[in-house]
């Protein structure tokens, strides 16, 4: 295949002669991931399809005939596992695709099931560690809150094309070749899925740069203003049509002029929070701890995942559902409390 590493060349040999079929399998554990996270918008959901996948391999791999790479063959039964998964249900989604925005005086509602939404992803899941710089921006691009939710629009079948295609750069011969179909009906689907990506205007935000020394010093800032409650700094950093989250709720708030408010409103038990610093969907995030339980502590509230354009926060989105996300992030169960803030 075209996008074939060395690599993959060596696993055109039935791997089962090397006796070393599990290492074979792990080493396309984080590339599965991140395929089967932007196929399903789950990182849940993506770790399950990733794990069928090897235990379908594992179990077929005396019919392996090594005619193709282990790489593409591990492809394609992750994207039928995928594609089965997908039959017959609702796409995820963001709050900002199935309601307006509304008021800060607004009441958060009921919570809504947790298939509803895109969920986030630690990227050192879907991202691998080692490889071409280039590769591993793209990938980080191609995992944004954004774009999943954008690939949700489109039909399965579709959704795998582009990401095949225009992702991981692979030709449209072996996209057919991967879907039992043909060139044309490859190149057709491409078309259409570029069109409706097009047509949904995906908002480009900035990956996250450590060396960036003005992205950094952005979210110092951020860190500072939120944790010290400094609603006017906070605001200076958010775009003025800025939006704010918070899944499993269907709200969301457009603007920083209602963000301040909700946040002075509703959103006031977020004051004298903690924020601990991760990395998801290639975006900065952080584990937000609120003041409660006893001795002063703090407890875990939500993953917030920070999207930056040019400069300016232009989303702050709330993930609550902190029981199943902070164990996948390694984000502890509590904070213990602690002195003065430090005056970062």
């Amino acid at each position: 295949m075209g996008d074939l590493t060395a690599t993959d060349a060596a696993e055109g040999a039935r791997p089962g002669a090397s006796g070393d079929v599990e290492s074979r399998l792990e080493r396309h554990r984080v590339e599965l991931t991140g395929y089967c996270y932007r196929m399903l918008g789950s990182a849940f959901e993506a770790e399950d399809a990733v794990q069928e996948t090897m235990v379908r391999a594992w179990r077929g791999i005396d019919r392996f005939e090594g005619r193709a790479s282990l790489r593409s063959w591990l492809y394609r039964i992750a994207t039928n596992v995928c594609l089965d998964i997908l039959k017959g249900r609702e796409r995820r989604a963001r709050p900002m695709d199935l309601a307006s925005p509304v008021a800060a005086t607004t009441d958060v509602g009921a919570p809504m099931p947790e298939t509803t939404w895109i969920e986030p992803v630690p990227d050192r899941s879907v991202v691998p560690e080692n490889g071409d710089p280039a590769e591993r921006a793209a990938a980080r691009e191609t995992v944004r809150l954004a774009f999943v939710a954008a690939l949700q629009h489109l039909a399965p079948r579709q959704r795998a094309v582009l990401i095949l295609r225009e992702v991981l750069a692979w030709k449209a011969s072996e996209v057919a070749d991967l879907l039992d179909t043909t060139v044309a009906s490859v190149n057709s689907a491409l078309q259409r899925a570029r069109a409706a990506l097009a047509a949904g205007n995906v908002a480009a935000t900035d990956p996250v740069r450590p060396l960036d020394e003005a992205q950094s010093a952005l979210l110092a800032r951020y860190v500072r203003a939120f944790e010290h409650y400094d609603l006017d700094s906070l605001t200076s950093l958010l775009h003025e049509e800025a939006t704010l989250s918070m899944p499993p709720y269907e709200l969301w708030l457009r603007g920083h002029a209602d963000i301040r408010a909700w946040l002075l409103g509703h959103g006031s038990g977020c004051r004298g929070s903690r924020l601990l610093p991760v990395v998801a969907n290639g975006s900065p995030a952080f584990g937000q701890y609120r003041p409660g339980g006893a001795g002063g502590g703090f407890e875990p509230w939500a993953l917030q995942v920070i999207e930056v354009s040019a400069g300016q926060i232009v989303g702050l989105n709330s993930f609550l559902d902190t029981e199943r996300l902070f164990p996948m992030f390694g984000l502890p169960d509590r904070l213990e409390a602690a002195g003065p803030l430090l005056q970062r």
